[in-house]
């Protein structure tokens, strides 16, 4: 991946809880103490610079709104709209993504390689689903069979389960993804019910565990959850449905919560029209409305809460607008360091999240204040410019 040196003078930055002016030095890519010679220089006078982004939710090869055609339309097509979809992404702000359902080892070189213009890409390739689980896209009525897809791949029985972790860490996998519950996206299963006997969770994040990986968990009611935290799941994505003594465990276990806020807000709005089906758009109306009070739920108890999108198909243009739904449940600080140190933390790179002394050179230039101009955050014309390893995009 590409790396410059930068010199951006007369901003505020923000240090991970307040805005300071000072001149910021990038060097090859990382953040510096002090200037290289004769760097190129970004004024930046009366604006104010964030870290890079991070999108903890994010699939690259969610190239539409069908199940079966994410799963087993061609993989060139899946990754050449993939390379579109990361693109647009960084465009936004977001330098580094975390692909949890799909991505593999061939779109991670082709980013490393600089092939197109990308985020920092954590993938954790297909997504383990029981059968009739969250990842498994039959229909009951379709007798047909489905093993795995770009996306999801259908594995029972804890030495199965154990296999398919390390065939994933063996070929670049960044964590491990399970679907521990019913999803929306799904035709056959309750939202609510936990998916994988706590012998198999267990047995998937020993093998991630023993390798320094970690899992992570589709999961939405307070059932489904404390089921995956018991197994010892790092973070939960979604929790849509949690209750306060769920997110007081989740605490306790030190788990993360991931919200997607953005995806039940866009399918509420758009699914219908783009050809979403019936089963997906009832359940999302289950899910809508308590999304953000999840996010309330988790901040109190002291959950750690990230960020994440989680939008399939046409809907990735509605990315910035999950910023705005998780403002309005958290405010502007919060969400921002959701966005930055929190999922850093999540992540596990301590280069990530921040712009101190050692960090990569990743950053977005605002154009206002985000702690008392919000909007800033996800308008993308607030956006002046967006840098990853000390090259403006």
């Amino acid at each position: 991946m590409r790396t410059a040196s930068l010199t951006i003078t007369g901003a505020h930055v923000w240090d991970g809880t307040a805005f300071n002016r000072r001149d910021l030095f990038i060097v090859d890519g990382s953040v510096a103490d002090a200037p290289v010679t004769a760097s190129p220089v970004l004024d930046a006078s009366g604006q104010w610079i964030i870290p890079g982004l991070i999108d903890a939710h994010f699939h690259a090869y969610a190239t539409s709104m069908d199940g079966f055609e994410n799963e087993r339309g061609p993989l060139s097509y899946a990754a050449l709209n993939g390379a579109t979809r990361l693109s647009k992404a960084l465009a936004r702000g977001f330098t580094t993504v975390r692909d949890v359902a799909g991505g593999d080892i061939g779109l991670a070189q082709a980013i490393d390689r600089d092939l197109f213009a990308s985020p920092r890409y954590h993938f954790t390739g297909p997504a383990l689903s029981q059968t009739g689980g969250h990842g498994d896209p039959r229909a009951a009525h379709v007798d047909v069979c489905f093993s795995h897809g770009h996306m999801c791949e259908v594995v029972d029985g804890v030495d199965a389960l154990r296999l398919a972790v390390r065939e994933r860490l063996r070929t670049g996998a960044h964590a491990i993804k399970v679907m521990a519950s019913g999803g929306v996206f799904s035709l056959t299963d309750p939202i609510r019910v936990p998916q994988y006997s706590q012998e198999e969770l267990r047995a998937v994040v020993d093998e991630a565990s023993r390798r320094g990986s970690y899992v992570c968990a589709h999961a939405y009611s307070s059932e489904a959850v404390q089921h995956a935290i018991a197994a010892g799941v790092r973070s939960i994505e979604h929790g849509n449905l949690i209750d306060a003594e769920t997110a007081a465990l989740m605490a306790a276990a030190d788990a993360f919560l991931v919200p997607t806020l953005a995806a039940y807000d866009a399918m509420d709005r758009r699914g219908a029209e783009i050809g979403l089906n019936a089963i997906s758009l009832a359940k999302n109306a289950e899910v809508l409305s308590l999304g953000q009070r999840a996010v309330q739920l988790a901040h109190e108890a002291g959950v750690r809460v990230g960020f994440g999108s989680d939008l399939m198909g046409d809907l990735e243009d509605d990315q910035l607008a999950g910023v705005r739904l998780q403002v309005e449940a958290s405010g502007a600080a919060a969400t921002l360091q959701s966005m930055t140190t929190v999922n850093a933390e999540l992540i596990g790179d301590v280069a990530l999240g921040h712009l101190g002394a050692g960090a990569y050179g990743d950053a977005v230039v605002l154009s206002a204040n985000p702690l008392t101009e919000p909007s800033a955050l996800w308008q993308q014309s607030a956006r002046v410019a967006v840098i990853r390893g000390g090259i403006p995009m």
